[in-house]
């Protein structure tokens, strides 16, 4: 194709064109009606939108996993956990979140005979982790709404690549564009041989999905400026993806070494520090701590590939188990979770309740159990932790006593704290269950709920060998029961006999 610019009504049609005779993503439409069932979901509304988005292995990390890692923010100050934002944002936002990640695992299906288009897929994955990670550092900003629009924001490049193939190679042809800064040549490029920019395509694609108009609106290109007008909250989400997107084509661009990739994604941090109101050595803090993460689930494989040695000049924590201010932490967490009670669903409630107690004392494992009496037995309901979300089957026993620390803590509706569960004198008060189920656990925690003298369920959490050794301390008691008295209080409406935890 010559230099001379594109028609852009005839790039549409051959877009629109490919996409019937190859089909939509693969999945969409499953995808599209377990989220929409769960967002109309009525008796069951916010379990359903939790475990919908917590069922995928892959869903799970990226939504959980990583929001809920040490290397977060603090809990309390942004929403960093899919249970949270159920309740502050509705179970709306959180089907938005959902299928924007559903998104970009059917593309990754549809493109698996494209090496391209698993390049741009990679890059988008690696601009969800960079986006989270600077929403999750800016305060009062929504970590999980930044990731669906830093993922989505290379939508355009995406489609071009998987659809179009033949244009996208002369795209990133290394080809001369005149007088224009480097991060923006792509998208010049795109203008002459598309006839419209990345963009637009990319918001032209998430209008015929139906995306929501607001998400949408983020999917401009923002470059740095020197404009001293603040902007909207979708301006800064645009902005925010806009730079996770430049960040992500650094970290993975193939001709750069590890030098010349700290220095450019210094230049970047400089560029968008001002206009998005956080300073460069926080925004290279989150881009090293989201390269961590992603690497670590294993999503990009050309990070996997390339390992995990660390950029220069960037630094990122590191997971270190239960914080040094877990009592604080905790008394926060009560705090809210009672002023939250008076507008939340039970069910609710409970999810966030231990989310306090994972996030505040640094869980490696949190499992939320009920009783059905119907089945006399208990089973978890939700989970959280490493792959604990895949065995919740396996975590269920019997609600007939047996002679084991489970029983015995709801039998005496006491808190118990396990500091050494691997001690042989110990190991014949351990369920075969648990043992089976979390062979690595080195000390746990069960925290009975009792009404009118009957169990109805329990919180746990634990401390796997791999984190430092922890141990509940005397100023973490007073938070902790203060939190069972909480949930206790607001359960006792329900019939003691069948709890539901939930009330529309």
């Amino acid at each position: 194709m010559s230099d001379k610019v594109a028609d852009s009504e005839q790039t549409l049609q051959l877009l629109w064109t490919r996409v019937r005779q190859r089909g939509d993503l693969p999945g969409f439409s499953k995808v599209v009606s377990s989220i929409l069932a769960a967002m109309r979901g009525e008796d069951d509304r916010d379990f359903n939108m939790a475990r919908t988005v917590l069922s995928d292995p892959g869903l799970t990390q990226k939504v959980l996993r990583l929001a809920n890692s040490p290397m977060y923010a603090v809990f309390g100050r942004d929403i960093n956990t899919v249970s949270k934002a159920v309740v502050v944002l509705g179970t709306d936002a959180i089907g938005h979140l959902a299928l924007g990640v559903k998104l970009i695992d059917g593309l990754s299906v549809a493109s698996t005979d494209s090496a391209l288009t698993r390049c741009e897929m990679e890059k988008a994955i690696l601009s969800g982790h960079i986006g989270r990670q600077i929403a999750a550092g800016a305060s009062t900003r929504d970590a999980e709404e930044a990731v669906v629009c830093s993922m989505l924001h290379a939508l355009g490049r995406m489609m071009v690549a998987f659809y179009l193939p033949e244009m996208w190679q002369q795209i990133i042809a290394d080809h001369d564009v005149g007088d224009v800064p480097k991060e923006r040549r792509q998208d010049q490029r795109a203008r002459q041989v598309l006839g419209l920019g990345l963009d637009q395509i990319g918001r032209m694609v998430a209008l015929q999905w139906g995306l929501p108009n607001t998400l949408v609106d983020t999917l401009k290109d923002l470059h740095p400026s020197t404009l001293d007008e603040p902007l909207d909250h979708n301006g800064w989400l645009a902005a925010v993806a806009t730079m996770s997107l430049s960040c992500a084509d650094v970290l993975l661009a193939e001709t750069f070494d590890s030098a010349e990739v700290a220095v450019a994604l210094s230049n970047i941090a400089d560029g968008y520090a001002g206009m998005l109101g956080v300073d460069a050595s926080q925004l290279l803090v989150a881009i090293e701590t989201a390269r961590l993460g992603a690497y670590e689930e294993g999503s990009v494989v050309r990070l996997v590939k390339r390992g995990a040695t660390p950029v220069p000049v960037l630094a990122a924590a590191a997971a270190t188990g239960k914080p040094v201010d877990a009592a604080q932490l905790l008394a926060r967490g009560v705090a809210e979770l009672r002023e939250l009670s008076l507008t939340s669903t039970n069910a609710q409630l409970m999810i966030l309740a231990l989310e306090v107690l994972f996030k505040s004392l640094g869980f490696s494992h949190g499992a939320l159990f009920q009783r059905i009496p119907k089945d006399g037995r208990y089973q978890a309901r939700m989970c959280l932790g490493g792959k604990l979300q895949d065995m919740a089957s396996r975590l269920t026993f019997e609600d007939a006593y047996q002679p084991d620390v489970f029983h015995a803590a709801l039998a005496n509706d006491k808190m118990i704290f396990v500091e050494n569960a691997r001690d042989p004198a110990f190991i014949n008060k351990l369920p075969r269950w648990w043992k089976d189920a979390l062979p690595t656990t080195r000390s746990f925690v069960v925290m009975p709920l009792t009404i009118n003298r009957s169990p109805i369920g329990f919180l746990y959490g634990d401390w796997d060998l791999s984190v430092t050794p922890s141990k509940v301390e005397a100023a973490e008691v007073v938070p902790m029961n203060e939190l069972r008295a909480l949930l206790v209080s607001v359960l006792q409406p329900q019939r003691p006999a069948d709890p539901t935890w939930n009330r529309k």
